[in-house]
């Protein structure tokens, strides 16, 4: 948290631009000068780039704490995402034992990534939580095979949506795994299916439904899709060769050149005429893909590789997998050589090990979980899969997929448990 709080104002770890936009509708909200939730004016499309959600929950936070900054925000999601490792010892616990989720737990204290974006004031952080709480229900779906628990499951993936945008198909993704792995007649299983859909339907609607009465047309529960497919393009080897852009101010003097359109004229990413742009974004990206699938899918498969690359150099454009803690970068200078140094480099240490031994834990404990439990680990495997192959088809970063990091940690647990397990018997034998 402190590493962060003295990097607010460097936007290579801080989207300052994004919180701002934010920081901007809550305060608006606050003020009586702006609906929470309703777009009054249909060339307002700047307003349906982000759900509303994060804005109201920094107005929640500034009214209760009576602080309007990015640093009172931080302290609260700070403590929230600390609890939120509790979570995650639920999930372990319900889908193989308790000792898989304490060790989950532990290695979701450890792990950098986590660390570094719980102590981010984004809405990345809280749309995990949404996501992790949602797949122990989906898991307690699954053991029970009761209504209730499938709604509170799609209900969680619905919430996120009003944070971030990305998990919009994962209930189908869930709804169809809890189908196939529920035991029992088909009517049964479609019915904890439908369930599930009709949970996360309760909040995703209002979205889509203000969406369509403010700008006339279908837009889901964020606009952007055409912006990440063309500067998804745009950060690839070949976006000289597709005319793609990287980077938005970027894309807005292309499309100013495009639309013949001089430099005194107002324009942004998605004003004026914001929905019709991001679909004709959209479309060029669609076109370019659609004439160079094979060497798309290599571009998703090196995004996928950028989602898993814990260790070493990050790939360029996907964010960082957070720091290693050392004394000289998170405690104050008079800390520094006082004996809290000494369990704070330690600390770091561990990181360093964790970062190089995560992808080899996990790939195995992937391959244990198949042979314990194959119906469980399909249920938790199936939402990696999506942020992989979904992510991985638009422009991805690190952040967007918190909650395929923390799932994949229940993999890594498996396998270091098995090891405990084996080496206690070769003791005992």
């Amino acid at each position: 948290m402190r590493f962060v709080r003295d990097h607010l104002g460097d936007p290579g770890w801080f989207q300052s631009g994004t919180y701002a936009r934010f920081d901007q509708q809550a305060q608006n909200v606050l003020e009586g000068n702006a609906s929470a939730f309703w777009i009054d004016d249909p060339n307002q499309t700047d307003a349906a780039v982000y759900p509303p959600g994060y804005s109201l929950w920094l107005a929640l936070v500034y009214k209760v704490t009576g602080d309007r900054s990015a640093q009172a925000v931080q302290i609260v999601q700070w403590v929230l995402d600390a609890l939120s490792v509790l979570l995650l010892v639920g999930v372990g616990a319900t889908a193989f034992d308790f000792r898989v989720g304490v060790t989950a737990g532990f290695l979701a204290a450890l792990a950098p990534v986590l660390a570094l974006n719980g102590a981010t004031p984004l809405a990345d952080a809280p749309t995990s939580w949404l996501i992790v709480a949602g797949a122990w229900l989906l898991l307690l779906a699954w053991k029970k095979e009761k209504f209730w628990w499938a709604v509170g499951a799609g209900a969680f993936v619905g919430a996120s949506c009003w944070l971030r945008a990305n998990a919009l198909l994962l209930a189908i993704v869930w709804a169809v795994a809890l189908f196939f792995i529920v035991r029992g007649a088909w009517q049964h299983r479609l019915r904890l299916s439908l369930a599930l859909i009709l949970g996360a339907a309760v909040f995703v609607t209002p979205l889509l439904i203000r969406n369509a009465i403010a700008f006339r047309a279908f837009v889901p529960a964020g606009l952007g899709m055409g912006t990440n497919l063309w500067e998804g393009i745009g950060e690839t080897d070949r976006a000289a060769e597709f005319g793609a852009v990287i980077g938005d101010t970027k894309l807005v003097e292309q499309e100013r050149k495009e639309l013949g359109l001089g430099s005194d004229v107002p324009l942004t990413l998605y004003s004026p005429n914001g929905v019709e742009r991001d679909r004709a974004r959209t479309r060029k990206a669609l076109r370019v893909i659609a004439a160079h699938p094979l060497w798309y899918i290599g571009v998703m498969l090196k995004r996928m590789w950028g989602m898993l690359k814990f260790a070493g150099e990050p790939i360029p454009y996907y964010g960082s997998m957070g720091i290693n803690v050392t004394s000289r970068k998170t405690l104050p200078a008079s800390w520094q050589g006082s004996p809290l140094a000494v369990p704070v480099t330690l600390l770091g240490m561990m990181q360093s090990i964790y970062r190089y031994l995560a992808l080899p834990l996990i790939l195995a404990g992937l391959y244990l979980a198949f042979r314990m439990r194959r119906s469980v680990t399909w249920l938790l495997f199936a939402s990696v899969l999506y942020y992989l192959i979904i992510g991985s088809a638009l422009h991805m970063e690190i952040r967007y997929g918190l909650a395929m990091q923390s799932l994949l940690l229940l993999f890594a647990a498996v396998c270091i448990t098995q090891i405990i397990e084996w080496l206690r018997r070769r003791r005992l034998a």
